[in-house]
């Protein structure tokens, strides 16, 4: 059967008749109501979620701090061939490199800070830092510790990775 152009207006007028009455009223209280309730709750779930996530990547981001300015300030000593030194302080939360360009001299001069002291995170976070550690990284690439062990811990707000350097500069993190 073929449809005349004629049908074809009358079943456009059928099909898009005005406006609903429903669409004109908006909605009711009580189904804004339960929408913000159901919101609610969600927010109400996500938001624990997230607050760990976001500390978990904090911790992590300090991680990767500490670890990147060990081995940069190790490879600085290679490159440069003199000796550096790196201090982390755990009661200010913050490490301060220094180098000894001088070091053949008799007698030889003490290590020179470079820049100021920065925060073990690189941010506001407060890192807590389990104990003083000194490290001076030969030319050779050794590391010897002068304060601590090579072993410390970051806490952030219960969360704990244990740092453990070797006398050749290799990181790991647990």
């Amino acid at each position: 059967m073929r449809i005349t152009g004629k049908q074809e207006i009358a079943s456009m007028k059928l099909t898009t008749a005005g406006p609903s009455r429903r669409s004109i009223r908006g909605f009711s209280m009580i189904e804004a109501v339960v929408t913000v309730a159901i919101v609610m709750i969600l927010a109400a779930a996500v938001i624990p979620m997230v607050q760990v996530t976001f500390r978990i990547y904090q911790l992590r981001s300090a991680v990767a701090s500490v670890r990147g300015v060990i081995q940069s300030t190790r490879y600085r000593a290679i490159s440069d061939g003199y000796p550096y030194q790196i201090t982390f302080d755990s009661t200010k939360g913050t490490y301060q490199v220094a180098n000894n360009p001088g070091f053949q001299s008799v007698p030889a001069p003490a290590y020179t800070n470079i820049g100021i002291a920065q925060p073990l995170a690189g941010s506001s976070v407060v890192v807590t830092m389990s104990s003083d550690q000194t490290m001076q990284f030969s030319p050779s690439g050794k590391v010897t510790f002068v304060t601590g062990t090579g072993r410390f811990t970051l806490t952030l707000l219960g969360n704990t990775k244990t740092f453990t350097v070797s006398q050749y500069g290799n990181v790991n993190v647990i």
